[in-house]
């Protein structure tokens, strides 16, 4: 199969990214079917379809993030319907290539899928780095939403120097937020350092005390029972990392700290910018595999 085969994609459930995903590969010159999408009546040059004909009618098929909940259903918040993926839809999926978001758990809703084409678009660096934009200015208007101040003037922590950290630590400081980075590497200690933010070792994180707002990127249990325990009553604590996430939320409420869990806020945010990076992300894949 070559690139230029691919002339017709399927967009299988999905939320406000995949519509804006579908439209700008619309406006790209290809056609595009919806399926699972049967709250919406009118989407202008897109092909509403039910889910068998949106895979029979494509040469290529595209699932949300994440793709399948825990029930194996696909994700489809613009349906009413539970749709489960039958034997014609997976005998259709054996011969395309389909992207995915989290293959390993969409493989394990669907193990006969297992020696089909299936690409993780979530997977690749390139996503991942596009998306710390559009999480970190989520992060700010979910802070920005919560918290009783101003950013400016705040006294912000943010934990985790990551793609995400980094980007999240310049928007605050951009803000005129106080702001101290904590993370384990030592080269990462002294780049924080160097941008002009105080600089935190994550590890020797005992308590917290004097900052209005934290923003949490690691994924583990960084606030546990007892570093809340030691944790200001008045701070606000944003939790930016992926499930299980790095707080124990039934502790923070014991301790009457409030504490925000902020999951998917590309989607949420800039969901027409989440659906341009996914975009972007298949049609790399598709130019290195299929030349």
């Amino acid at each position: 199969m070559r690139s230029s085969d691919i002339k017709t994609f399927g967009i299988v459930g999905g939320d406000k990214r995949q519509l804006f995903l579908a439209k700008s590969i619309s406006d790209s010159c290809y056609d595009v079917v919806l399926g699972g999408f049967d709250k919406l009546r009118n989407l202008d040059s897109l092909v509403l379809a039910d889910v068998k004909n949106t895979i029979r009618n494509s040469d290529a098929v595209i699932f949300p993030l994440p793709s399948v909940r825990s029930d194996a259903s696909i994700n489809t918040p613009f349906s009413d319907k539970t749709i489960i993926l039958g034997e014609e839809e997976i005998s259709q999926l054996m011969c395309k290539p389909v992207f995915v978001a989290m293959r390993d758990r969409f493989l394990r809703a669907y193990p006969k899928l297992h020696d089909a084409r299936i690409f993780d678009y979530s997977a690749r660096e390139e996503f991942s780095v596009l998306n710390a934009l559009p999480t970190a200015e989520g992060a700010v208007e979910c802070a920005m939403s919560a918290y009783e101040g101003t950013i400016f003037g705040s006294r912000c922590l943010v934990i985790g120097f990551g793609r995400i950290g980094k980007i999240l630590s310049k928007l605050l400081k951009s803000l005129e937020a106080q702001v101290t980075v904590c993370s384990r590497k030592d080269d990462s200690l002294a780049l924080i350092s160097v941008l002009g933010y105080n600089p935190c070792k994550t590890n020797k994180l005992k308590s917290v005390r004097g900052y209005d707002i934290v923003f949490n990127t690691v994924p583990s249990m960084i606030f546990d029972d007892e570093l809340l325990q030691n944790t200001d009553k008045n701070t606000l604590i944003i939790d930016l990392a992926s499930l299980p996430g790095g707080v124990d939320f039934e502790s923070a409420g014991k301790h009457n700290i409030d504490a925000v869990r902020a999951l998917s806020l590309p989607g949420k945010c800039a969901p027409k910018a989440a659906g341009e990076i996914i975009k972007t992300t298949i049609f790399s894949i598709i130019k290195e595999v299929y030349r």
